[in-house]
């Protein structure tokens, strides 16, 4: 049994109490460090990182509730997912998992995304158009028991007893011992939309809000031209995040992601280090239409669609004149899928050779097979 303090419960929030639970909601979920490579020497269950919603699901006598990884409630933009999991899941279990949407050629983050909407017609077109799915990795309860305690390797085995003949869209993740096989999933499964590779200590129990576990991302490096830079929240004594963009094959320059992994006294120097390039930037600039019409919040080319209430996306036009070399993940579709971490600047390469054929393909591989894995 844990001994951590319950997380605040937020005023503006709506929480159910439900019945037939050990502990009610919300709970931290267990969190992940950042591991170089797939760990080995150890024991550990390695399974699939999913590209999703991090999903608590709480099922009481009577009724189900989807917490979010920021503790807040996720029914409301799931209701095909809050009924599939009241209607197949036993009262009295606490799941751990991701809420994903499984499309033809893989997981779909971007239409994951769209379902986030604050219209409730909107939300009930999209769960029938675009329905999404739940894949289970960790049990934290269990007939009413909590089960916190125990070591993830028996956690799993619950998970599986409670799983046991799960079909779509309740999965339960595939799981390895195997370090040579975790390492082949790390470069296969990229193909179906995945993220890389969990490594969890099998010894270990659930620990909430503790980075107890460790995730393996791919790593990749791209020059990038500098387009742009967005001010820090601090105000406009340093910068926040410079704006990258690739070229395309028709020699457009497409805005692909930011970097804003600075120290503060690197964002400082930065506005004056950039200073000389924002003199008359707007003349020539590419992006000329989207940087006059940012009132309008109208897209650059390659930008985010997703609903963006409240995000300040204004941005300070530079000269094309910079190159820098950052590391990333992957793309989600034209655009790096996180933030994209800064290594240096590239004084020998000319803007308009930052094309997108640098980037590594990644080979497609079918979801199903993940899942049979």
């Amino acid at each position: 049994m844990t001994n951590e303090a319950p997380p605040k419960r937020s005023a503006n929030v709506s929480i159910p109490v439900l019945a037939g639970l050990p502990f009610q909601p919300p709970v931290e979920p267990m969190l992940s460090k950042v591991a170089e490579a797939v760990p080995d020497g150890g024991a550990f269950l390695y399974e699939p990182k999913w590209d999703g919603f991090r999903a608590m699901v709480f099922r009481g006598h009577d009724d189900v509730f989807i917490q979010s990884r920021d503790l807040r409630p996720l029914d409301r933009y799931f209701p095909e997912v809050h009924d599939m999991l009241l209607a197949r899941l036993p009262a009295g279990c606490v799941v751990d998992g991701e809420v994903v949407i499984a499309a033809p050629w893989g997981l779909d983050f971007d239409a994951l995304q769209l379902r986030l909407h604050p219209a409730a017609s909107r939300v009930k077109k999209l769960a029938a158009e675009i329905p999404a799915s739940f894949v289970a990795f960790d049990l934290l309860a269990t007939g009413g028991e909590d089960i916190r305690h125990l070591p993830q390797s028996e956690r799993r085995t619950r998970l599986e007893a409670l799983l046991a003949g799960a079909e779509a869209p309740l999965y339960l993740t595939p799981v390895t011992r195997d370090h040579p096989v975790a390492v082949d999933w790390l470069q296969r499964f990229e193909g179906a939309g995945l993220d890389g590779v969990m490594a969890k200590p099998d010894s270990d129990p659930y620990q909430p809000g503790k980075r107890a576990m460790f995730k393996i991302k791919h790593a990749r490096t791209a020059d990038c031209s500098v387009a742009g830079f967005r001010w820090h929240k601090s105000g406009r004594d340093a910068v926040g995040s410079l704006l990258l963009g690739l070229y395309d094959e028709a020699g457009t320059l497409q805005h692909v992601g930011v970097t804003s992994s600075f120290t503060t006294e690197k964002r400082k120097a930065l506005v004056e280090e950039l200073a000389p390039l924002r003199e008359n930037a707007i003349a020539a600039h590419p992006w000329r239409q989207w940087a006059e019409a940012q009132e309008a919040l109208v897209r650059m080319p390659g930008g985010q669609s997703r609903w963006s209430t409240g995000k300040d996306l204004s941005w300070e036009p530079l000269r094309v004149e910079r190159v820098v070399e950052v590391k990333y993940d992957h793309l989600q579709g034209n655009r790096f899928r996180h933030g994209a971490t800064f290594l240096r600047w590239r004084f020998d390469k000319a803007p308009e050779d930052c094309r997108y054929d640098q980037l590594e393909v990644t080979t497609p591989y079918e979801l199903t097979k993940v899942f049979r894995a």
